[in-house]
């Protein structure tokens, strides 16, 4: 089989198209030949290795995946051949807590991911593709969908009428747009150009700030507001915009720590979360369950992932340099 693995080398040369034999299923696995990967910011920062992201090397990046069902192990039920599958982000994390061992499998990591034509993987893991997305479509939401929901709908327990500051216009942020949309919320968000804002009013947005013409976001938050606050932030930049966000929000708000695009550490000005009683949660994607009651949500609602691109396998390299360049707007996905 075509896979792709991290070798190691410097920049985007350490990412190298390789042959490789096709798995066979083991007690309790499902062979899955994948049809479309997608990419996540994490995913070009494991082939880069930059900010401190590291893992073994030769490994396939990539955690995002979907396909269908070619042969099945022994002992696995509720599954047959052909079924179109999409896989979770963290195959051992199926409902429950979040544990340091559910995140040691998280795929494209510590272990081997998915930018490859087969995959053993835990049957029970699985979830069926709703009729209404394709296989690329699928494929975008084991990451950044199960994020969103998770920040929004599980942790976050957003309520009709309440206001969300999105930052930024890529795979989670797109997301947590249409989650929130869709919960009877408003929505503030923040891109870098008028093109990219325009496609936000579009997908419903109640008010978008361009931050390359005004960076002070946070003080144009809180005018949208009246100086009360926001009631959630799906913040995606880290410690650069962090201390923005805790500005941005109101007494007893609620901030999902999620992205690291502007780095893993920095000074963050904790007397703005005490005084103004602010619960900050580091969203780590979710389970399999909220995969699944997210999934029903989408199949109920027809909901639709924003994609912004596709490529063919032998492109990988080019659907990288496209999130680099952080033109995107939704999700990149490479057909395998």
């Amino acid at each position: 089989m075509k896979a792709y693995q991290i070798t190691g080398t410097e920049g985007l040369a350490s990412l190298q198209q390789v042959t490789l034999e096709v798995p066979k299923p083991k007690h309790g696995e499902a062979l899955i030949r994948l049809r479309a990967c997608s990419l996540n910011y994490r995913d070009y920062m494991n082939v880069m290795g930059i900010r401190g992201v590291t893992g073994p090397v030769p490994r396939i990046p990539c955690s995002d995946g979907a396909g269908e069902i070619v042969a099945l192990g022994d002992g696995v039920e509720g599954w047959s051949i052909g079924q179109r599958v999409v896989v979770p982000f963290m195959p051992t994390w199926l409902e429950g807590g979040f544990t340091q061992q559910h995140a040691s499998q998280a795929l494209g990591g510590a272990v081997d991911g998915l930018l490859r034509e087969f995959a053993c993987l835990p049957a029970a893991s699985l979830l069926q593709i709703p009729d209404h997305l394709s296989f690329e479509e699928a494929a975008t939401l084991p990451c950044a969908a199960v994020t969103a929901w998770d920040a929004l709908c599980v942790r976050g327990d957003l309520q009709p009428g309440e206001t969300v500051l999105v930052l930024g216009t890529g795979g989670v942020s797109i997301f947590a747009l249409q989650f929130a949309m869709q919960m009877g919320a408003h929505v503030l968000v923040t891109t870098r150009s008028e093109a990219k804002a325009k496609r936000l009013r579009d997908l419903g947005a109640k008010a978008v700030h361009i931050y390359e013409n005004d960076p002070a976001w946070d003080d144009w938050a809180l005018a949208q507001t009246n100086s009360v606050g926001v009631d959630k932030v799906i913040e995606i930049g880290g410690p650069e915009t962090l201390n923005r966000s805790i500005k941005a929000t109101r007494f007893g708000g609620h901030i999902s720590l999620i992205g690291v695009l502007t780095g893993t550490s920095g000074e963050v000005q904790t007397v703005g979360i005490l005084r103004k009683g602010i619960r900050l949660d580091g969203i780590y994607v979710g389970s399999r369950a909220m995969f699944a009651a997210m999934l029903d949500h989408m199949s109920s609602s027809m909901m639709r992932p924003v994609i912004d691109s596709t490529f063919e396998f032998d492109q990988a390299a080019d659907a990288f340099c496209r999130i680099e360049s952080g033109q995107h707007f939704g999700k990149i996905v490479i057909r395998c």
